[in-house]
């Protein structure tokens, strides 16, 4: 018996309702890239019943080239969130039953973001002076500073709309150690303001060129409410993660990890463990539409990447039996054809396959953590608190 979550980083589907708070009206990730490259070829979510959502959402816009099916083989549905923010934390953890109010706070945007307060101690902590310390985005910042920082071995901290206090070096100026034990000091600076995440950003590479590395790592603020992934684990079901879902949930409720730098790799995990394991609750984060095609506001890669993902899902529903639930969703939208470098306010889509199990019109679900719920029920625990349970 077998749980798989698989949350493709930043696919979103449409405007949320409060989508004019964040400045985001017009927003709309898949739909946007469809209308960008001309229309999507996803043959297995088409079959799933991806093109049957936007008619669900109360301005759903169209899929071009993913048409609504008569007889979808999984389950459907759209999400709203509710928690305050639209990051990479805030959503993973209403996946996983907490609803944030109040969100994270976030640093202002003009220099200096980070308040002296807050950077003194950081450079006396880690010996090393700062540069930077505004909002941009990461690969943009290391283009900008990046040659100073090999010159002079000084930091390169920055933030975004996000909940984030992140740190770029180069990892021929700075050990890789050296920079997550900067992290580690930072995730105790940051606790007070109560910041989502700090994140370390390696890089390599000579100016002009300099290249993000996949050694990131995240440090999560620490959840005040137990995970459904502690929920699982504490019932003796195992636990397995694969991506930065370790980090993301502050390495609480998981049995085994498998930390991947990309999608690539994290699908040949989660094949992996399929493979492997007979019973247990897999969760599973795809990050390149984020991470590389998202904030790069690049629509034609992030096209490839879900025609990519899209024939990986056909092969690897042909491991599940009867007994395994799959659910398949996002955390947030990352419309890379958008204003700014940012993530976007969007419902996010939600596919539930069993196989052999008639589908359903699963609605709109307020909340994210109906999914938690879901899980708790199909694993036979007790409710968690917030949620209903789509099963």
């Amino acid at each position: 018996m077998r749980a798989i979550l698989v949350i493709l980083d930043s696919v979103g589907i449409g405007e949320a309702p409060d989508a004019d708070v964040y400045g985001d009206i017009g927003s709309g990730t898949l739909p946007n890239i469809a209308d960008a490259v001309g229309g999507l070829s996803l043959p297995f979510f088409e079959s799933m019943g991806l093109g049957n959502i936007p008619g669900l959402l109360p301005n759903g816009k169209a899929i071009q080239g993913v048409s609504p099916v008569d007889q979808p083989g999984a389950s459907f549905g759209a999400m709203q969130e509710l928690s305050e923010g639209k990051d990479t934390i805030t959503g993973h953890w209403e996946l996983a039953g907490i609803e944030m109010n109040p969100g994270f706070s976030v640093f202002p945007p003009e220099t200096p973001s980070f308040p002296d307060e807050l950077i003194q101690p950081f450079v006396e902590g880690t010996g090393r002076d700062v540069l930077g310390n505004k909002a941009a985005s990461g690969t943009g910042i290391i283009n900008e500073l990046g040659e100073e920082h090999v010159k002079t071995g000084k930091w390169i901290v920055y933030t975004s709309a996000d909940s984030v206090f992140q740190i770029a070096a180069h990892v021929d100026v700075v050990p890789l150690e050296e920079l997550y034990r900067a992290c580690e000091l930072a995730r105790e600076l940051c606790n007070p303001y109560r910041t989502g995440r700090v994140i370390a950003r390696p890089f390599t590479g000579k100016p002009g060129a300099f290249e993000r590395t996949k050694d990131r790592r995240d440090y999560a603020f620490e959840p005040s409410e137990p995970l459904i992934l502690e929920r699982v684990k504490d019932a003796g079901i195992p636990v397995f993660s694969v991506g930065k879902i370790d980090d993301i949930y502050a390495h609480r409720g998981i049995t085994e990890s498998d930390h991947t730098g990309n999608t690539e790799l994290s699908q040949e995990a989660v094949t992996r463990f399929t493979r492997a394991k007979k019973d247990g609750f897999i969760v599973a984060n795809f990050i390149d539409f984020d991470m590389i095609h998202g904030h790069r506001r690049d629509p034609q890669g992030y096209a490839d990447a879900l025609v990519q993902t899209d024939a990986y899902f056909a092969d690897y529903v042909k491991l599940l039996t009867p007994d395994d639930l799959l659910i398949i969703t996002a955390d947030h939208g990352n419309d890379p054809t958008f204003k700014g470098t940012d993530h976007t306010r969007e419902y996010v889509p939600l596919i539930v396959y069993q196989q052999g199990r008639p589908s359903r019109n699963l609605g709109l679900r307020i909340g994210f953590y109906d999914v938690a719920q879901s899980i708790a029920s199909y694993f036979g625990l007790d409710p968690i608190p917030k949620g209903k349970s789509f099963l």
